[in-house]
């Protein structure tokens, strides 16, 4: 299975390379192009390495990193930033980052310090990381695993089903737009419409005997988009 990357980087020319590149080289990448979108993809999609930049707009590249760091300190990042100043590095690696890299950069560096960060996830094994367990009402979702129980009755979900419920779960009693919902589970380089989340919400209620009239969880919100409520 190809190891996943997360990208967040607010400069498009930067991201797009990055895509591209890290793409060519067998990894499965996820971007955000804003430090809060970036945080809330970390927390569902579970990556592999985190590659940050330090200044983003919504939420700054140190306090994601912060914020990672709190729910796992294991999680391999890699600093980006265009200052290349010593203070950036410092305050970056004492919250917690593995390596830093000052724009611009080499391809071929950023490359070896991400397999050589990836060797080091893969020597420590993952067998003595904890399970991602998240529980809301009789929801359980293990984010590790990908599996998903209703009342300890397992759910037959798609990737992108479960994608969005977990970030549902991990994030409720708060409203999000259909746009931001799009950016948080299919990615900024999706081209689909409002109506996609809606089906998708739609289907995730069938799984959870949600009821649209009446729902126990998933609310929509008229004019604006949906809550999880727990």
């Amino acid at each position: 299975m190809a190891e996943r990357i997360l990208v967040i980087e607010d400069d498009p020319s930067i991201l797009r390379g990055l895509q591209l590149n890290l793409g060519m080289e067998g990894y499965t990448v996820r971007s955000a192009s804003d430090g809060e979108t970036g945080l809330q993809l970390a927390r569902t999609e579970r990556p592999d390495l985190v590659v940050v930049d330090v200044m983003l707009p919504r939420m700054g590249g140190l306090e994601v990193i912060r914020e990672i760091r709190k729910e796992d300190p294991e999680l391999p990042i890699l600093i980006l930033s265009a200052k290349n100043q010593e203070t950036d590095k410092v305050a970056g690696l004492q919250l917690g980052a593995d390596d830093y890299l000052g724009k611009p950069f080499g391809l071929k560096e950023l490359l070896a310090r991400i397999d050589a960060l990836l060797r080091r996830r893969r020597a420590r094994g993952e067998g003595a990381q904890p399970k991602a367990i998240r529980r809301a009402g009789g929801i359980e979702l293990d984010l590790d695993a990908r599996r998903a129980l209703v009342d300890g009755r397992a759910l037959e979900l798609t990737s992108r089903e479960f994608d969005l419920l977990a970030f549902f779960v991990t994030h409720p009693d708060r409203v999000y737009s259909r746009e931001q919902l799009m950016e948080a589970v299919w990615g900024s380089r999706y081209f689909g419409t409002a109506r996609t989340v809606d089906n998708f919400v739609a289907r995730l209620r069938a799984h959870i005997g949600d009821d649209a009239e009446q729902p126990r969880h998933l609310e929509t919100v008229r004019g604006i988009g949906y809550r999880f409520n727990v």
